[in-house]
């Protein structure tokens, strides 16, 4: 099976720890190479946001746990890529 290389995941955590905060604990998971957190959407107590995750060797397992034990849930995988080679997303007649 290929390895997983790039997660996008829809979010909603709480408003602590910070992102700073779970940017870090994601950045020191085995297998990855970096990380990105935007916030789309802030109410009082949470914080809807895209986390974007690229690795040579992604563990989808450990990733969502380190979200949970933070107090956040997973709402939806939105990209997902695996293989040697990361490929881009080209624009078609369709779109």
């Amino acid at each position: 099976m290929g390895n997983l290389r790039r997660l996008v995941l829809d979010v909603l955590k709480p408003l602590e720890p910070s992102i700073v905060e779970l940017v870090q604990l994601l950045a020191d998971q085995e297998g990855v190479d970096g990380v990105n957190i935007s916030i789309y959407e802030i109410d009082r107590r949470v914080e809807n946001a895209k986390i974007t995750i690229e690795g040579h060797d992604l563990r989808y397992e450990a990733i969502v746990r380190v979200i949970e034990e933070n107090g956040g849930a997973v709402h939806s995988i939105d990209e997902v890529a695996a293989g040697r080679v990361l490929i881009e997303d080209v624009i078609t007649p369709q779109d």
